[in-house]
């Protein structure tokens, strides 16, 4: 079977000969570096520094500005994103300089010792913490109504098309009120800069000093002001990386100490902060659960499926903590053919 030819990549080949010089590219040596779960796809090229990478964010699929935006705003904090070399955002184009070839995730993946990984970790936090004291200007509102709307896919996809199971009203509306109580709790958290996917897939682990201070931070082009605890949230409910709850919970004691230090509008009372960002957890693995079904059955992007027993054992970690989403654990027991389970409430 042949490949369809691939006019972007005579786009962006044509693009990098016409930069200057000085940044010395070999176009001839661009290769695939990474894709997400959109059309942005990423390519690795040698040049002067090394090796720089090239976004390719088709038109009208995608818009860099908002990357562009977002990440001047955490430059300015002091972070490590990558630099911008050269832009053609009419035509989807960036190149970016090279934050290194291994991310928090795959560096799990091939196993770390327990010091690396929280040494690791610490890094990651202290960054959360300055990132979190980032401008939030120009950054559209994640307020209690996009909130709701997000959770929607959990009943639109990963219920009626993933499980093929229609609510009855009573049920629908009992989803509605946990839903309610979820962006209230969130949307009620002071405004913050909110990264949407700050966890191990998106964090860069630098030990080359070309390549900056650890971590390098990608994937910021979502990025919204809104809850202080959805980042944590993220990185401590990793989708693609089980942490048990003991490291969840020393993670987060280690933020809310560094937050407070900061200055950060946190909660004095852990107790109250505990619950707040647990709340958001739930929010947000609802969500995915809803994303990950769309993407395979919309997109054809079977690979999250993996992923979803985590997700969902993140959601049911919450739910069976708080009387008031007794009637998510119920449901989630049906959907996964269990009998009810009674959990402690608080």
């Amino acid at each position: 079977m042949t490949t369809a030819p691939d006019p972007r990549l005579a786009q962006i080949d044509a693009w990098l000969r016409s930069l200057p010089g000085e940044l010395a590219l070999r176009p001839d040596t661009l290769r695939p570096a990474s894709s997400d779960a959109s059309f942005r796809r990423y390519f690795r090229l040698d040049a002067a520094d090394g090796t720089a990478i090239v976004m390719d964010a088709p038109p009208p699929h995608e818009d860099v500005r908002p990357f562009l935006h977002a990440g001047g705003l955490l430059a300015e904090t002091g972070l490590n994103v990558p630099r911008i070399l050269a832009q053609a955002p009419e035509q989807g184009l960036l190149l970016l300089s090279d934050l290194g070839n291994d991310t928090y995730y795959q560096r799990i993946q091939a196993g770390l010792d327990d010091a690396r990984l929280q040494a690791l970790y610490r890094e990651a936090l202290a960054a959360l913490v300055r990132m979190q004291q980032a401008p939030v200007t120009g950054l559209p509102a994640y307020d209690a109504a996009r909130l709701a709307a997000e959770l929607e896919l959990f009943p639109e996809w990963y219920v009626g098309r993933h499980h093929g199971m229609a609510l009855d009203d009573k049920s629908a509306a009992a989803l509605r009120q946990v839903f309610q109580l979820l962006a209230g709790s969130g949307a009620g958290q002071q405004p913050v800069f909110v990264h949407r996917d700050f966890h191990s897939p998106n964090l860069m682990v630098c030990e080359d000093p070309r390549h900056g201070p650890n971590p390098g931070i990608l994937d910021f082009q979502d990025a919204l002001a809104g809850p202080l605890t959805y980042d944590l949230a993220s990185l401590v409910t990793d989708a693609r990386t089980t942490w048990e709850e003991p490291q969840q919970l020393d993670w987060a004691i280690r933020y809310w100490e560094m937050a407070r230090a900061a200055g950060l509008p946190v909660d004095a009372d852990f107790a109250e902060f505990h619950r707040a960002y647990e709340w958001m957890s739930l929010q947000r693995n609802l969500r995915i659960l809803g994303v990950f079904a769309r993407l395979h059955h919309r997109d054809g992007k079977s690979g999250y499926l993996a992923h979803m027993p985590r997700v969902n054992g993140y959601v049911r970690q919450v739910a069976q903590r708080y009387g008031a989403f007794a009637p998510l654990l119920k449901l989630l027991d049906r959907l996964d053919g269990r009998e009810a389970q009674v959990g402690y409430t608080f």
